[in-house]
């Protein structure tokens, strides 16, 4: 899936509704796409921490139009894995970064950083 209007679509089929009703929670897990508009996006609200996040915005549950409960975090959970097939972890990214110099940021100039990369 590319767009956040075949991910609602695909809420639809599976949660009952209208595409509309689960629009604003796939537009919010795709917003990173405007900086950044590659599969890396997905690095920022693409993983178990996101789905949890998405809960606390828009809350435990929206009600669609059929008046049906809908759990967020089922919404969330069907976005990332139509995406990655899997729900990772936000260590799962995390540890994907190779380390920088600036990173460490005055840790390194004061000589805190004991084992710290070139560059």
């Amino acid at each position: 899936m590319a767009h956040p209007l075949k991910h609602a679509q695909s809420s639809a089929r599976k949660f009952g509704g209208r595409t509309e009703d689960y629009l604003p929670i796939h537009n919010w897990f795709d917003e990173s796409k405007a900086f950044l508009a590659d599969f890396r996006h997905w690095a920022l609200r693409h993983h178990a921490e996101g789905i949890f996040l998405a809960e606390k915005l828009f809350g435990v549950a929206i009600v669609n139009s059929d008046g049906k409960q809908v759990p967020v975090r089922n919404v969330g959970e069907q976005h990332v894995k139509e995406d990655l097939g899997r729900i990772p972890t936000a260590q799962d990214w995390l540890l994907q970064i190779k380390p920088r110099r600036w990173m460490y940021g005055h840790y390194a100039a004061l000589g805190i950083v004991t084992a710290m990369p070139s560059g």
